[in-house]
């Protein structure tokens, strides 16, 4: 690729499938250097792009970041912290959910930003209709975005649980290595449950590894390793909360709860830390009767909620 921008000077290339590190190291020389690229890539969602070591160059890489005690402090996070290497690849990524959805993140950098401080975009969702037009059937927050850029160097997740609760110690716990698993999700899941566990940076730092079944069957080197060195592999069907709440319950061996009681749970936790920081929190996607009891909820507790999305994804944001 790099070759043909060299030597034919062209406006546009078109790239079917990056999937290789040399790919996205390609796609982003050929991009500095002034040339139109529109290239799809594996992964069906921007969240599966970050979490991919071999892909997140193209939204910008997401590199490990210790703070200094004092910065820490004002930002109100643990010392290290995840952010965003360089400027994405790609100014704009659209997901195809299916033949007719499509959602539209039309300024990578900033939502980007926004995952990485543990907050959930609202993006601009398409529709086709059968006689061929478009449907904007929900729109993107730009002012939240703005609002979140301009606020970027104050607050950013960590690669732990969030801080607990005023007259709370720390969970120390089971060490966890998410391999291409959200670490966001993953913290929603430990959040909810309250179990105690923690997130490290390294799998030889863990004490068991997450990852998806269909990773371990490509055998790729790193689980040979792991292997080598006792380090348990767990292997999950989707990256969804659902299915790490389901381990978290399971290896803890703690009583089944309803979804009613754990969207609750999940609402509580979303509730403190926007009575905390005042910054919104999307929570996980609910049907409606239990959407209606997180309504209550905030209400009880002097916080602002709306629901967001469409079926089946509608979900509620909590904000002050």
């Amino acid at each position: 690729m790099i070759e043909a921008v060299e030597n034919h000077m062209p406006e546009v290339i078109v790239v079917d499938e990056i999937g290789t590190e040399q790919e996205a190291y390609a796609a982003r020389t050929i991009a500095e250097r002034g040339v139109t690229l529109v290239a799809t890539a594996h992964g069906n969602t921007l969240d599966n792009l970050i979490m991919n070591p071999t892909l997140s160059d193209l939204v910008g890489g997401i590199q490990a970041v210790t703070l200094s005690d004092e910065e820490a402090r004002r930002r109100h996070t643990q010392k290290t912290v995840l952010e965003r290497k360089s400027p994405p690849t790609f100014d704009v990524v659209v997901e195809i959910q299916d033949k007719r959805t499509f959602v539209l993140h039309d300024d990578v950098s900033s939502v980007v930003d926004l995952m990485l401080r543990e907050q959930t975009p609202q993006p601009e969702i398409r529709v086709r209709k059968e006689e061929g037009g478009i449907e904007v059937v929900q729109s993107s927050n730009r002012e939240f975005l703005e609002d979140n850029q301009r606020d970027v160097g104050s607050s950013r997740p960590s690669f732990g649980l969030a801080p607990p609760p005023p007259g709370h110690e720390p969970m120390e716990g089971v060490r966890i290595f998410p391999y291409s698993i959200s670490r966001n999700r993953l913290e929603r899941a430990i959040r909810t449950l309250g179990v105690s566990a923690r997130i490290v940076r390294h799998w030889d730092e863990a004490d068991l590894v997450l990852t998806l079944k269909g990773l371990v069957k490509k055998g790729r080197a790193n689980f040979e390793q792991m292997h080598q060195r006792n380090v348990p592999v767990v292997t999950l069907k989707a990256n969804t909360v659902a299915q790490l709440q389901k381990f978290l319950k399971q290896y803890f061996r703690i009583s089944e709860l309803s979804t009613e009681e754990l969207a609750l749970r999940e609402a509580e936790e979303a509730i403190r830390r926007v009575l905390g920081n005042g910054r919104p929190i999307d929570l996980a996607p609910q049907a409606p009767e239990i959407r209606r009891v997180q309504h209550e909820l905030a209400e009880k507790m002097s916080v602002r909620s709306r629901s967001v999305g469409l079926e089946p994804y509608r979900h509620l944001r909590i904000y002050k």
